[in-house]
């Protein structure tokens, strides 16, 4: 009886320690994570190398964003990004005749953890006081980094390099959730119209073809 309760009264304290943007980076590793496993699926790649490229994907932006920060990181301090990981690995089990059925499963995770995770990004470099500039760069790193890494081990052309306005869609996100925040609009409101524009922005390009002119070999 005395295990319950004290068991009880830790799930309640860590409940309350976590915040909005702590549900919407653990929500960003778990679309990264899908996204990742999702493409190892069409590379056969066995269950413990699909971990490993939604881990990647998941975590490769912010790790890199945190120790430009001079942060340790975020993945290092808790247990709960590899856990999401597994459980992406189950989910894309479970449901992979319906993943690989639907074309269109693979962008519309990695835009929704590219949403997430460039709020994630803007707000720790926000919290750093980091200038304008910088923090463009951080929520950029967070959102398109992990996704290099995974098309690299994959060996494909990174899609930040081919697919319509990838990075843009961060740089955008960043600028809305800044005007927002001039307008004195809750920071919540201001978390959840940044990340669901940065998905909007990048489902639309895609399927309009949006995107900057390639640049071309010319005889």
């Amino acid at each position: 009886m005395f295990l319950n309760i004290k068991m009880i009264n830790v799930f309640i304290a860590f409940w309350k320690s976590i915040t909005f943007v702590d549900i919407i980076e653990f929500l960003g590793t778990f679309a990264f994570a899908v996204s990742g496993i999702r493409m190892a699926s069409a590379k056969s790649l066995d269950w413990f190398g699909a971990v490993v490229v939604g881990f990647v994907t998941a975590t490769g932006g912010g790790t890199l964003r945190d120790l430009l920060l001079g942060l340790t990181p975020f993945w290092m301090l808790s247990s709960v990004y590899i856990w999401c990981t597994i459980f992406a690995l189950f989910f894309v089990i479970l449901f992979r005749k319906i993943l690989v059925r639907l074309n269109n499963t693979f962008l519309w995770f990695d835009s929704i953890g590219l949403g997430l995770f460039v709020v994630v990004g803007t707000e720790k470099a926000l919290h750093l006081d980091y200038p304008f500039w910088v923090v463009v760069f951080m929520a950029t790193i967070t959102g398109v980094v992990g996704g290099i890494i995974r098309d690299t081990l994959i060996n494909e052309i990174p899609a930040i390099f081919k697919q319509e306005l990838y990075a843009l869609a961060c740089i955008f996100g960043v600028i809305i959730y800044y005007f927002l925040l001039q307008l004195n609009v809750g920071i919540v409101l201001v978390q959840i119209v940044t990340a669901v524009s940065v998905f909007v922005i990048r489902l639309i390009a895609t399927h309009y073809k949006l995107g900057l002119p390639t640049l071309k070999n010319e005889d």
